[in-house]
């Protein structure tokens, strides 16, 4: 790429790729798919990045460079150090666990209880739920592999009848085509509109034509209600709803403002305060022969074709009843000023990948010349054909014996020397990937154990490593806590059973440790600051929960333990002579009548001693 074409954003660290600067036409060339009319050209570089990812990730990168016109390509050796990279940092990213978390829930039962507790705690159980009907731990994994191995990912909500809950999807970030307003410069704003759209191959056995589909989910002002209709040629769509005075029909609990004559509802999340904004759903198809140079942004709408949902509705501007965009962009990294778009956990570190690639490529080459070693022969008789009297070729096999004449010598070619220095190369690079990729040597588990002279000094070798997670989890955690919102008003929306009405609390999803923690040292350190009186029952089992025992819920765990503290109980007694605080300490219902108090003994006067002598009484005087 010449200087005239220097291009900078989020996918620079790919310009020295020829491939990334190659022309795109329509089924030429490894690209050749993306040369569709409908695909904007600001987005292909975009997916031009993903596809070329795609094939690091699954050793294809030769296969790719071949086919753009790279004649080396097909030698070339992967051996799968991308995927490495990529399995590695997605495993220290997810730590051991993760668990879907409502402040404030802890505290339930406790004494200093604050009065959302039951209610958070009520909030977190229907999320850990959920989470575990809809299997996310598995959709996490195959998200955050997406967002680590491309920079981004996408998770879709959608309210689901049948099961009474929120289904929770995860989609190619190379189908998401988010539409940007001139103000929404910031990337940390929401895109009022957002498509997917992907292209469906002809199928000749049943008839069908090559397609272009889209789900698009955009946010507008309310509408009259709709039901489902078709059109003149018989095609399905939506048409307004009329009373018999021919007047537009609201949908119950809209209201319309006879000032303005704009359309409001109360959602159950904003109890007393009206919105006049709703999301709209629609999924249609179009033939691309249909399409005259029109991108995904602006399809022509008389040729669409709106698809039906199971239930008899037709896809187009459906009412979803909600304010919001059931979509959730997850980005790998923090995203630069004005930027929307994350970066992969190889960005980096391509072009060491490519030098790992051809020094693998070299050593294949070398050990070739290494295991069976050229050699050369003076003063030998050479084999001959017995039937025809060609002269046979010598072949090197174990147990061959030559004779050699009167002054004959034998000479080999020796290229051990070059395949050490190759190998030496590898383990360079490998450091280099380490380093630049921040997952240290220690995180990719090339660090010799015994080289190590003490944890601390592990400790700072992980220093990196540390960093590197946390500002990966910072670019997640209120994607994650927006995600857990939508879950809520989505189960408010479809009105659940048991969901309150009101703004919903926050939830937050909290990662498991991502190195290895000392268990022993942090019971010891438990243990001590409970007992110094530094350290509340609450922290110190949430302390023991993060280290890795298995602890399932923190506010349970509590309860068992004071159930058997009868030695704190014993001192509660003593300090406030109440029976009552004492019961509901152990977790015991409150006695009844007929249960007689048990006396509390009084406090025995300290004995004697030269730093306590006893007090005279007038017996004594």
């Amino acid at each position: 790429m010449g200087l005239r074409d220097l291009v900078i954003d989020a996918w620079s660290w790919l310009n020295y790729k020829p491939v990334m600067a190659s022309p795109i036409r329509r089924g030429f060339g490894p690209f050749g798919e993306l040369a569709a009319g409908w695909v904007p050209p600001e987005d292909l570089r975009r997916l031009q990045a993903y596809k070329l990812l795609a094939a690091y990730d699954n050793n294809q990168a030769g296969q790719l460079a071949a086919v753009a016109g790279d004649d080396t390509g097909l030698e070339r050796r992967e051996l799968g150090d991308a995927s490495k990279l990529i399995d590695t940092a997605l495993g220290y990213m997810l730590g051991s666990e993760q668990t879907i978390v409502v402040p404030g829930a802890e505290h339930q039962g406790s004494q200093d209880q604050p009065p959302a507790a039951a209610q958070a705690l009520a909030v977190q159980g229907r999320l850990r739920e959920w989470g575990e009907k809809e299997l996310l731990p598995l959709r996490i994994q195959q998200c955050e592999r997406a967002a680590v191995r491309c920079g981004d990912a996408v998770y879709t909500l959608a309210w689901e009848p049948a099961k009474g809950r929120p289904a929770l999807r995860t989609i190619d970030a190379g189908f998401y085509f988010p539409e940007w307003t001139d103000d929404e410069v910031d990337a940390a704003e929401y895109p009022a509109r957002v498509h997917f759209a992907w292209e469906l191959p002809a199928d000749d056995r049943r008839g069908l034509k090559a397609r272009l589909r889209r789900i698009t989910y955009e946010l507008g002002p309310i509408g009259p209600a709709t039901k489902p209709g078709r059109s003149k040629d018989g095609k399905p769509l939506r048409d307004w709803a009329y009373n018999d005075g021919g007047d537009a029909v609201l949908i119950v609990g809209d209201q319309l403002d006879a000032d303005t004559g704009h359309i409001t509802r109360t959602y159950p999340w904003a109890a007393g305060r009206s919105s006049g904004i709703t999301c709209y759903l629609t999924d249609a198809e179009w033939l691309l022969e249909d399409l005259k140079g029109e991108d995904v942004y602006n399809l022509p709408q008389e040729k669409a074709t709106y698809r039906m949902r199971s239930d008899g509705e037709v896809l187009q501007a459906l009412d979803l009843m909600i304010d919001f965009l059931p979509v959730v962009h997850v980005t790998n990294t923090i995203p630069d000023a004005g930027e929307h778009w994350g970066q992969p956990s190889i960005a980096k570190v391509m072009q060491v990948l490519d030098e790992l690639a051809a020094t693998d490529s070299d050593s294949a080459a070398a050990s070739a010349t290494t295991g069976t070693p050229i050699i050369g022969l003076s003063g030998v008789r050479l084999p001959k054909d017995r039937t025809t009297g060609a002269v046979l070729p010598l072949q090197v096999r174990a147990g061959t014996v030559w004779s050699l004449s009167e002054g004959g010598s034998m000479d080999t070619l020796d290229t051990s020397a070059q395949l050490a220095e190759l190998r030496a190369r590898v383990d360079h690079l490998l450091d280099r990937v380490a380093g630049n990729s921040r997952l240290t040597s220690s995180g990719l588990g090339t660090l010799d154990p015994s080289a190590v002279p003490s944890g601390y000094a592990l400790q700072l070798a992980l220093g990196p490593l540390d960093a590197l997670v946390s500002a990966m989890r910072l670019a997640r955690a209120h994607k994650y806590a927006l995600l857990f919102k939508m879950v809520c008003r989505l189960y408010q929306a479809g009105q659940a059973e048991g969901w309150p009405v009101g703004e919903t609390l926050p939830a937050k999803l909290v990662w498991g440790p991502h190195t290895p923690t000392d268990r022993a040292a942090v019971l010891d350190e438990v243990t001590k600051g409970f007992q110094a009186g530094v350290l509340s029952l609450e922290t110190s089992v949430r302390m023991l929960a993060d280290a890795g025992y298995p602890i399932e819920d923190a506010t349970q765990e509590v309860k068992r333990i004071q159930a058997r503290a009868f030695v704190a109980a014993v001192a509660l007694a003593d300090a406030t002579a109440d029976n009552g605080a004492v019961r509901e300490y152990l977790g015991l219902p409150p006695a009844s009548p007929e249960i007689p108090k048990v006396p509390t003994p009084p406090a025995k006067p300290p004995m004697p001693s030269p730093a306590n002598p006893p007090v005279p009484t007038p017996a004594s005087w």
